[in-house]
């Protein structure tokens, strides 16, 4: 725009660190050796001073001149006519900061422009805007406008895979982009700080997040270090009280810095506005507001404090706002009440802020606080990943608890810690069982949980069907919703194990139904329980739903990304691996391995692992295959449900990693375990592992056991096996399109391979070659390369010489055998000749079957 005339101006808008400046230096960098630039600085000290920022180029004016409109003019004038003798050059004039232009150099800078005199690059903030006369430029057509943005999740992953030599995943892009806001400045002294602290850092090749990232670096300090120069003190005075005390009330804030500073930081998008009884104001982005902080020394931070505490109606505060208050309060030495401490605690860590609600916590003295205290401090270690620290304090308060809504939520809590150090359940058990006397020789409700713990970790199906049938019916009981929507989520997930996922994904709704008096539990129902869910539609070929399902959870529950990244990824990658997307749910699985090494709430590492090593093994990428094994031999005892499955994976994987028979033998000594007989779903998994191996013999057992198990998944595997026996093309092909429609793309591309096979053993070449060109579409479809699948080895392959490849190309373009002789420079004999041996190897009679006939 500015090197072709097409515009005398153009007007760079946007916030503050999205890039104008960046943009303007760029373009002046670009055009310095074709035009003289000269350049302005406005700022909001000189914002008031009629042609303050042009005094560079009015140097030789008169007092009475300079705040004349015309003999500045002249003076401009002079000046670029002088510029212009030395060179020629145009002149441009790169103005900074025009937002804080006054209207009396706005109007000569837009006189300049309308005059052809000069062309103009301005940056500003949209918000309060260019002065009237520039802006008016615009809207007469004679400047062009162009408004930056902050830089969305995709051009955030973009910079990163950019930046960083290494896999980026998803939740590592999520946390950046959310903490920066898209804001290339704040990104930038992110990635600085991260990496310079050790947070953000590489892991197998996975750059993952060790800890929160930190409002305390080098280089987002410069950044509010810079902000706060161009401020005056009024600005720079309310930015650290709504830094320190927000989200604090908009009247609080005008009361002490006034209304006008308000709404211009407002104006300036420095602060946000959430609406509400009170309305209350925040910095717009959450570790620019701590990096402010940070800058304010304790002395200084709680004088600030008096000053808000004598506007503010404490009465008012409420969620993170209170929580705030009994931080700065701490921050600044001063006493708070333990009941305000135990508040602030339980609110800590309903937003996963973990660091906080630990220290919080660990000030509270009054016994009767203690246990709760204690519970909370180790739910936020538990989310840390630091499962010994926890598990001590759990072992210490959940006695105490035991008569508290949170009892079962603590008494989970406390399995699940122990669980992931590896414990049993009987060593919790045995201790719970010596002081929970049962009452009126019924169970008490800690042994009914730790009986229905037992039940699900032995996967024994109908006594736990039995038991919480029995619950259902008397409903009423001492263990309320925790025990209920627990029972019903084990049993969720014992059913889909069983084969029966239709009848597990109402026992999983039934859970769900119990979570909403369970919200701000000491316990991670929601995400018990959305395991549950998704491991029912999984197992009934629901992909679809079960991605919905993550999706929503991830959309609405930001703050533990944390802490269950690891656990959402992982159900993810074995969908994807479940659908037959073997490379997709392998690029999900191990970022997924290394986040649950770091956290693994759910205990799903040691599955993960088995997955893992499965897709690279799978892939045959052997270096990460042998890695995952041995990550997997060295893996802990993960949630014992999901032993069975693991073995069945780590067995395929060690045959596909060395295909010496072992792998394969091990998987078909675990089918006929008791163990597998009881679990007819995972079975019928098992068998489908041994039929991608290239086992036919399984095919028979696939039939009997789909029969017996629920859902379109089984529906569809039992359709393969059906006409996989039958040997029927036409069969095949039918089948292989149903299935394909169906979604069933993997079991769509054997079919297809099948149909291939039996088709060139009938002698009906073309159609076998159509059926091969199908199977590749799906390959396509799923995402991958050309590989060895199930029974592609007897799908017989094409195999064109390079020549062959040639002539065949031209051909299907339409050329004739003369023009594809004279293109090659061979004779037409020649073309004719290879013409006629690739109909033969493609089993087709004329060049119009050619283009059907070829793989896609």
């Amino acid at each position: 725009m500015v090197r072709n005339g097409t515009h005398q101006a153009v007007f760079i808008m946007a916030g503050a660190g999205i890039g104008k400046s960046a943009v303007t230096d760029a373009v002046t960098e670009r055009l310095a050796g074709s035009m003289s630039i000269l350049r302005i600085h406005a700022s909001s000290a000189l914002a008031g001073v009629p042609f303050g920022v042009l005094t560079p180029y009015t140097g030789e004016l008169t007092a009475e001149e300079s705040v004349s409109p015309v003999a500045v003019l002249r003076s401009m004038w002079s000046y670029f006519e002088k510029l212009k003798g030395g060179n020629g050059a145009p002149v441009l004039l790169a103005v900074d900061d025009a937002h804080h232009l006054d209207d009396a150099s706005a109007g000569v800078l837009a006189e300049v422009i309308s005059a052809g005199w000069a062309t103009v690059v301005a940056a500003a903030r949209p918000r309060p805007g260019l002065p009237q006369p520039l802006d008016q430029l615009w809207y007469d057509g004679l400047a062009e406008r162009v408004d930056l943005r902050p830089l969305n999740r995709e051009q955030i992953e973009e910079v990163l895979a950019h930046a960083l030599d290494g896999t980026v995943p998803g939740a590592t892009v999520d946390a950046i982009w959310n903490a920066s806001g898209g804001n290339p400045r704040i990104l930038d002294a992110l990635l600085h700080d991260s990496a310079e602290a050790g947070v953000l850092a590489k892991r197998n090749g996975i750059w993952m997040l060790l800890g929160s990232l930190p409002a305390d670096g080098p280089r987002l300090a410069a950044v509010v270090a810079k902000d706060h120069l161009r401020r005056g003190p009024e600005e720079q005075e309310a930015l650290k009280l709504i830094a320190l005390a927000g989200p604090v009330g908009r009247k609080v804030i005008e009361d002490i810095s006034g209304a006008a500073v308000v709404r211009s930081l407002l104006d300036q998008q420095m602060i946000v506005e959430a609406p509400g009884i009170p309305a209350e104001l925040a910095i717009w982005n959450g570790l620019f507001a701590g990096a402010i902080r940070n800058t304010v020394s304790v002395s200084r931070s709680l004088q600030l404090l008096e000053k808000v505490k004598a506007h503010q109606d404490p009465t008012l505060l409420q969620g993170e706002g209170r929580l705030r208050s009994v931080e700065w309060a701490l921050e600044c030495g001063l006493r708070v009440s333990d009941d305000e401490l135990l508040s602030a605690a339980k609110e800590a860590l309903l937003r996963f802020r973990n660091h906080s609600a630990r220290s919080i916590a660990a000030r509270i003295h009054h016994p009767p606080l203690v246990p709760m205290a204690q519970a909370i401090q180790a739910r936020a270690l538990y989310n840390e990943g630091s499962y010994s620290e926890a598990a001590a304090l759990l072992d210490a308060c959940w006695l105490p608890l035991a008569g508290d809504t949170e009892g079962p939520a603590v008494l989970l809590l406390r399995v699940s810690a122990h669980q992931a150090l590896g414990h049993p359940l009987g060593v919790v058990a045995e201790d719970v069982e010596k002081h929970a006397a049962p009452s009126g020789g019924e169970k008490s409700w800690q042994e009914e949980l730790l009986h229905l713990l037992q039940l699900a970790a032995e996967v024994n199906v109908q006594a736990l069907n039995d038991y919480v049938d029995a619950m259902r019916k008397r409903r009423a009981g001492s263990g309320g919703e925790p025990l209920r929507a627990m029972a019903e989520g084990l049993l969720a997930h014992a059913l889909a194990s069983a084969g029966r996922p239709v009848q597990g994904l109402e026992a999983a709704l039934l859970a769900a139904s119990e979570l909403p008096p369970l919200q701000g539990s000491l316990f991670f129902f929601p995400e018990f329980v959305l395991g549950r869910l998704v491991s029912d539609y999984l197992a009934m070929g629901e992909w679809e739903s079960a991605e919905r399902e993550l999706n929503h959870y991830a959309a609405g529950n930001a703050p533990g990304a944390a802490t269950f990244n690891g656990s959402l990824e992982l159900l993810q990658g074995y969908s994807l691996l479940r659908q037959g997307r073997m490379e997709r749910a392998y690029q999900v699985l191990l970022p997924a391995v290394e986040a649950l090494r770091l956290n693994d709430p759910l205990q799903l590492y040691r599955f993960g692992t088995a997955l893992g090593f499965y897709a690279a093994a799978r892939l045959g990428d052997s270096e990460q295959a042998k890695r995952l094994e041995q990550d997997h031999k060295d893996a802990g005892a993960g949630w014992p449900a999901h032993d069975l499955l693991a073995e069945a994976y780590v067995s395929a994987a060690a045959e596909y990693l060395a295909r010496d028979g072992k792998g394969l033998a091990a998987l078909q000594t675990l089918m006929t375990t008791t163990e597998a007989s009881a679990r007819t779903g995972n079975l019928l998994e098992v068998f489908a592992m041994c039929w991608d191996l290239g086992d036919p013999s399984v095919v028979p057992m696939v039939q009997t056991a789909a029969r017996g198990v629920e859902g379109r998944w089984a529906e569809a595997l039992l359709t393969l096996a059906t006409a996989w026996e039958n040997a029927d093309g036409d069969t095949l092909m039918a089948t292989a399109a149903s299935l394909e429609e169906a979604g069933f793309v993997n079991l769509a591309r054997e079919a297809y391979a099948r149909a291939s096979t039996v088709l060139e053993q009938a002698g009906e070449r073309r159609r076998s070659r159509q059926a091969v060109a199908q199977r590749e579409k799906c390959d396509h479809e799923l995402g991958e390369r050309f590989r060895e699948g199930r029974f592609i080895a007897a799908a017989p392959a094409v195999r064109l010489t390079r020549r062959e490849q040639d002539i065949v190309e031209l051909a299907v373009q339409g050329l004739t055998d003369r023009e594809i002789a004279q293109r090659l420079m061979v004779s037409v004999r020649t073309v004719e000749g290879h013409l006629y041996r690739t109909y033969v190897k493609l089993g087709v009679r004329s060049r119009d079957e050619l283009e059907s006939a070829l793989p896609k």
